[in-house]
């Protein structure tokens, strides 16, 4: 269940606002880094007025405007084409000859032409008012945000105070019960916003930390902030197999003097949700022997491609989803630092019959409790089959398939399922034990 876009009040509830730097001093950054950056906008942007410039490097027009005269001075840019009455906000900017012989020779240097950075000691002062453990969770958010889930009440019950403490999870079980809507659930509890930079600098390195598949803005922003941030939802960030050791350390751009923010940092404020851990690239040991210290202490170090190491904070929700037994992944000096261990199990047969009702509502497909029934008994009761709570909407969305595809959406009935149970079990082997609990017990048919 979608709890709808963040409000304004909402946005604010958990954080402070970057104020807007007024001078170069306050953007905490050096005037001949700003002026080189500047430069480059003029080059890589000829002809671009100058308000457009100072939306490419997200700083006030008036720090704009004069770096534009310093650059004017030394011949290195000229401007013209509008209006004097604005102060030059709608003058067109382009290079001198002398110009382009100084863009050269910088971009030898430093060929990063983003957004002015984020100095480092302000990116951390800002993380310390947007902490993850300061996020108010209630029980009607939680029970709200997961109600759209079949689950235990135990589970229900577990998840809020986990939340809550922005200290790890470790969701495991059986595949196909619902860990990755799990974690979709958790993250759409995380209601605030939160500022993230466009990049930072650090140790005189330029991080590039705000990505677009990570971090959603916020719809309707017009708060006065430092341009520099993105005002966003808590970030959500998911890795899975693709998960490598080398994607949790700074990632070089080819032929770049900029790295690129791990998924780690890019989580930071929000949620970094590991799927099917255990199943990386990665050895999983390796990867909690990197993530020991960073759980524990809540900063992580890491190092530029120069050598140099900072260290940076390390405030996220993890959130780790595995089908395999945790003991099998980590020793236990690992298992006791993650605090919060949920078992998400196989559904009982009355959860399933739940789960079945709303996928029809959700589908528009009439539900009839006897063809249900039916299912159970053939498909999964008499062949030991366990029950899985993804299957309901995987055996539904089979007709809906079938639907598009003929043009006939046949109604619920044991033909019916039985082709499609067909269709998707296969006849594949079972390899693990159906349903055990007593209601599995009394729906089983007599035996003569």
């Amino acid at each position: 269940m979608d709890l709808g876009p963040i409000t304004r009040e909402q946005s604010m509830d958990d954080t402070r606002v970057p104020a807007v730097p007024k001078s170069i001093e306050e953007t905490g950054l050096d005037e001949a880094f700003l002026l080189d950056l500047a430069l480059k906008h003029v080059y890589f942007g000829s002809g671009l007025q100058a308000i457009d410039l100072a939306r490419r490097m997200a700083v006030d027009f008036h720090i704009l405007s004069g770096l534009l005269e310093s650059l004017k001075r030394d011949q290195l840019v000229t401007g013209g084409g509008g209006s004097g009455a604005l102060g030059g906000v709608w003058f067109r900017w382009s290079v001198t000859r002398d110009g382009r012989d100084k863009v050269a020779e910088i971009m030898l240097r430093d060929n990063y032409r983003g957004p002015a950075p984020v100095p480092f000691d302000q990116y951390t002062a800002q993380l310390e008012h947007q902490r993850i453990d300061q996020h108010e969770v209630t029980p009607a958010m939680v029970e709200y945000a997961f109600s759209r889930l079949v689950l235990d009440p135990k589970v229900v019950t577990a998840i809020g105070p986990a939340i809550r403490s922005g200290r790890p999870i470790f969701l495991y079980g059986p595949s196909g019960n619902g860990k990755t809507s799990m974690a979709e659930c958790i993250a759409e509890t995380m209601r605030g916003g939160v500022f993230v930079p466009r990049a930072l600098m650090a140790e005189g390195e330029i991080v590039v930390v705000y990505d677009e598949v990570h971090h959603q803005p916020i719809g309707g922003d017009e708060l006065e902030h430092d341009r520099r941030w993105v005002h966003c939802e808590r970030p959500k960030v998911l890795v899975g197999g693709e998960l490598t050791m080398d994607m949790l350390d700074l990632t070089s751009v080819t032929q770049a003097t900029f790295s690129k923010a791990p998924f780690q940092v890019k989580a930071n404020s929000g949620v970094l949700f590991v799927d099917d851990f255990g199943r990386q690239r990665a050895d999983a040991h390796d990867l909690l022997n990197r993530w020991i210290v960073p759980l524990e202490s809540r900063f992580d170090y890491l190092t530029f491609p120069s050598g140099q190491k900072v260290r940076v904070p390390f405030d996220c929700l993890v959130v780790f989803s595995t089908n395999l037994d945790p003991r099998q992944l980590a020793d236990d000096a690992f298992l006791r630092r993650i605090r919060y261990k949920i078992r998400l199990g196989p559904p009982t047969p009355s959860m399933y019959r739940e789960i079945f009702q709303r996928q029809c509502r959700e589908l528009g497909i009439g539900y009839d409790a006897g063809v249900v029934e039916y299912l159970l008994q053939k498909h999964y009761f008499a062949p030991a089959r366990p029950l899985k709570a993804c299957e309901p909407r995987d055996l539904l969305q089979q007709m809906a398939d079938v639907h598009r595809f003929s043009g006939d959406m046949p109604g619920l009935s044991p033909v019916v399922i039985d082709r499609l149970a067909e269709l998707y079990f296969g006849g594949l082997e079972l390899d693990s034990p159906g349903p055990t609990d007593a209601e599995v017990t009394h729906a089983r048919p007599r035996t003569p």
